[in-house]
């Protein structure tokens, strides 16, 4: 036996402190998975957020073909998605205008972002398939992922937990306000 085992057996505390988030565990379990699974989902939850109020959807800005709505499960705060209202799963299957309108909110949200947060830097990105990583490989959905130096402290590292310090609501609320018209 190890130290850390003779420890454990005798009920003695490991030194670790715990931080419990457990509304992660929707997440994790996959009790909120659309039906149907990420892949073919029968009611995709981006065809579906334009219609649902402001506060459910947490839709930040609507365009003429896309429309920007905060990460459910963000990895930073204030990441945010740019998706096409029009159901399509791949890039190359964006058409003209989609093509231009989804550059161009993702600007804005960059701009949004660093007015509101001060954001040093972006990561900015789309996971085309469910082998490269998308969540929600149906519809295709561009990241907007602010930055900070040292946000990539130990929880995420070692404790494979992320800290927000803000509600989602509140966070969509000042991106609202913070939208050009």
């Amino acid at each position: 036996m190890t130290g850390a085992e003779e420890h454990i057996d005798e009920g003695l505390a490991d030194s670790l402190d715990r931080l419990y988030t457990p509304h992660r565990m929707t997440y994790i379990s996959g009790e909120d998975r659309p039906e149907g699974g990420y892949e073919k989902p029968a009611s995709c939850p981006f065809c579906l957020a334009p219609g649902r109020t402001a506060e459910e959807s947490l839709v930040v800005a609507r365009g003429e073909h896309v429309f920007v709505v905060l990460n459910l499960y963000p990895y930073n705060p204030g990441h945010l998605l740019v998706c096409p209202y029009r159901h399509v799963a791949d890039y190359t299957d964006l058409v003209g205008p989609e093509t231009a309108e989804l550059a161009s909110f993702t600007q804005t949200a960059m701009r949004v972002i660093r007015k509101v947060s001060s954001a040093h830097g972006f990561n900015l990105g789309m996971n085309q398939g469910g082998v490269a990583g998308a969540g929600i490989a149906a519809h295709l959905h561009q990241h907007v992922v602010p930055r900070w130096g040292g946000d990539a402290n130990f929880m995420p590292v070692i404790g494979r937990t992320k800290v927000l310090p803000q509600l989602l609501g509140d966070t969509r609320d000042l991106f609202v306000r913070a939208w050009p018209s």
